[in-house]
């Protein structure tokens, strides 16, 4: 592994002209880098040599069958029964994959033991806001999980229950995690700080049999006590017989009345003695876990994925693009109902040690006047992460807060810094190349919980240009469509996948005839050959370097909120708001737009004779806190006369959010299709006058 060596206390701004890359990668790290290797194997093995990333891009999405089969060899991925073929020919999303394997992810993550690649590093490094903190061997990981796997067993749990989680991101979590995996249950994880209603309706979808769950979750130097919550969430889920009782705040806590009507089995007990782990071989499509997307139109989607596409798009995504070796440390500072805890769980398929942080992102004083935003950044040099990734939004916030990095902590072991979430401005750029260190490698990655990964990434061999992510993601045929449904370069178009991926999911639960999987990714774009395109929601510019083609990505093409990189919809949203008795009606959209801030912006229509106060804003915002989370709570609440739908009922949550990012009104809706023509008016003079006031140099498509 290549030593870096510490960085002076100061350093020059990079050189930047239009063409001229931020940060170059040394011939050292060339020759270090995963993609080296496979392309190495590739010729050596295979006979096939490429010109270039991009052509080794466009094999790996013109001949699925051939790419496919020479990464899961090159990884020695460990099956007990190999695949017929790589890919049936059934258009997306009916598309079958790794037909006749047998396989379950956790062979692969928790391969790295004695006899393995990795019997001295940890597999887990872990630390809380108060300063507890310790490591989990890889010996006492596979421990850990055999012992659950064998507890939950005995509890009954049959491949396909569904085992569900309230857990911060500590190491319970990974453990019950790869335990449910590994006797086949379905995993779904939801954080301590989501409100019952939230978390209910996830969870009352799937009906699980088991409850993994914690007493509360200390957060910015305040304890919080999370059983009252709890019970309101069991009251929700008569399906769980079983809790799994964690401790956290407490010892030795109570659990909640309602826990105790079930059978409550004490973690210590859960893990305890030495059961062997062993793994059950499963159908590639066998499902793995859900996660959870917006709720637009209705509860949260849940999203199936299976085993077998999980485990083959995150060694390309999670292992190769983001280059983890073993004996690496990564560090993603994730909130568990973010889809990016379980991409960083993913980081032990490459023996890397992944390094968990349960606490504000500011630290135990994260909640004063003056939010100590240096804090993630000594962690990370105390710890010697050599990977470190937040949300875009942390970076900006450090930016914002004038951070400067290489002064505060000894970040000599960094060599990777990661951002993702919402699109990463190109100051914030600037600032990590000139306030971080001078030469580390800026991967910046964009995908989505849809397909748990990503579609636009790094790789350390290639140069880092402002503002740009560096590649598209092997496997992946990304591409940027215009309204017509042709591809476009150095425009913005919509977002699409023109051929199908592994980690597509399954399908949505509950979704019996995929109608709602369907409408959701395959009903606006289609091939010359009429088969449905994938259709991600992200306006993207596509940009043609000598290297590869990169990407800018601008924000949501759709209403989804993305707040701090997790995906909510506005449903759950209008439940609560709406629930109140002076709001008649509301309606929500989130402008995040190329690295503007998030604005969120709750419109209500009011009873008659009612005016929006400071107090009702106050309950408004306590009532969205305490059901939901506090990233639900809106930046700007305001009164309108009458909420726009069209004649069938549905809110314009689209066209008013295009009406606030410039399109003119003319091009975004159709008065004739609204209820009232009349609603729209208030908006259009709303947009007029937030856009009069939003900076000069703000972009809009």
């Amino acid at each position: 592994m290549t030593t870096l060596t510490a960085l002076p206390q100061t350093a020059s701004p990079p050189v930047e002209t239009p063409d001229t890359p931020l940060w170059q990668p040394s011939a050292a790290r060339r020759e270090r880098a995963l993609i080296t290797a496979l392309e190495a194997w590739l010729a050596r093995e295979r006979g096939l040599h490429f010109d270039g990333y991009e052509a080794l891009w466009q094999w790996s999405v013109d001949e699925p069958e051939a790419f496919w089969s020479a990464l899961l060899a090159f990884f020695d991925v460990p099956m007990a029964q190999a695949p017929r073929r790589m890919r049936s020919d059934d258009p997306m999303p009916a598309t079958q994959w790794f037909e006749g394997a047998r396989l379950n992810l956790v062979d692969t993550l928790l391969r790295h033991t004695p006899g393995g690649t990795q019997p001295h590093t940890p597999a887990i490094v872990f630390e809380d806001e108060p300063g507890g903190a310790g490591e989990i061997s890889w010996p006492e990981l596979r421990r850990q999980v055999g012992a659950l796997a064998h507890t939950l067993r005995t509890l009954g749990v049959q491949p396909g229950d569904r085992v569900v989680g309230y857990l911060p991101n500590i190491p319970q979590a990974v453990v019950a995690f790869l335990a449910a995996a590994s006797i086949g249950a379905v995993w779904a994880l939801c954080a301590p700080d989501m409100g019952p209603v939230s978390v209910s309706d996830r969870y009352r979808q799937i009906e699980p049999k088991v409850l993994v769950a914690v007493d509360g979750y200390r957060y910015a130097g305040k304890p919080f006590d999370r059983r009252a919550a709890l019970g309101d969430i069991l009251d929700q889920l008569p399906t769980v017989s079983h809790v799994v009782w964690v401790p956290c705040l407490d010892p030795a806590p109570a659990p909640p009345a309602q826990a105790q009507a079930r059978t409550v089995v004490h973690w210590a007990d859960a893990v305890a003695g030495n059961a062997p782990l062993k793994p059950l071989a499963l159908a590639p499509d066998h499902p793995l876990w859900t996660l959870y997307s917006s709720g637009t139109t209705g509860l949260p989607k849940a999203i199936v994925h299976g085993h077998g596409g999980v485990l083959a798009n995150s060694l390309v995504a999670m292992v190769l693009h983001n280059d983890l070796h073993p004996g690496d440390r990564v560090l993603w500072a994730v909130n568990t109902s973010w889809m990016v805890w379980n991409a960083h769980v993913m980081g032990l398929l490459g023996g890397a040690t992944i390094v968990l942080y349960d606490g504000s992102v500011t630290g135990a004083a994260g909640g004063g006047a003056d939010p100590d935003w240096a804090y993630l950044w000594r962690l990370v040099g105390r710890l010697r992460v050599t990977t470190f990734g937040v949300g875009a939004a942390i970076h900006h916030a450090c930016l914002k807060a004038g951070v400067v990095p290489r002064q505060v902590a000894d970040l000599s072991a960094l060599h990777t810094v990661c951002s993702t979430g919402s699109p990463l401005s190109p100051e914030a750029y600037r600032w990590l190349y000139y306030d971080v260190k001078d030469d580390f490698w800026l991967n910046v990655v964009s995908g989505g919980t849809d397909i748990a990964g990503g579609f636009l990434v790094g790789l350390p061999t290639l140069p880092v240009h402002l503002g740009e992510m560096q590649c598209r993601a092997l496997g992946a045929s990304v591409q940027a469509w215009n309204d017509a449904g042709q591809p476009v370069i150095d425009e913005v178009g919509e977002l699409v996948c023109t051929r199908p991926i592994p980690s597509m999911p399954l399908y949505f639960w509950g979704d019996a005839d995929g109608t709602r999987y369907k409408e959701s990714y395959f009903d606006t774009f289609y091939d010359a050959e009429q088969r449905p395109v994938w259709r991600q929601g992200d306006w993207l510019r596509l940009v043609a370097r000598p290297e590869a083609v990169g990407g800018i990505i601008y924000g949501r093409s759709d209403a989804t909120i993305n707040r701090q990189g997790v995906r909510m919809g506005t449903a759950e949203l209008y439940r609560v708001v709406e629930g109140l008795d002076d709001v008649l009606d509301s309606l929500v959209t989130d402008l995040e737009y190329l690295g503007r801030p998030s604005y969120l912006a709750l419109f209500v229509q009011l009873r008659a004779g009612t005016t929006l106060d400071e107090p009702l804003r106050q309950r408004i915002r306590q009532a969205l806190r305490t059901a939901l989370s506090v990233r639900h709570v809106p930046d700007e609440i305001l009164q309108v006369p009458v909420i726009p739908k069209t004649v069938t009922g549905k809110k314009l949550e689209l066209p008013i959010k295009k009406l606030l990012l410039g399109h003119p009104a003319e091009r975004v809706l159709n008065r004739d299709a609204l209820a009232q023509p009349e609603s729209i008016d208030w908006f259009v003079q709303f947009a007029s006058d937030y856009l009069a006031r939003t900076a000069p140099d703000e972009l809009s498509i």
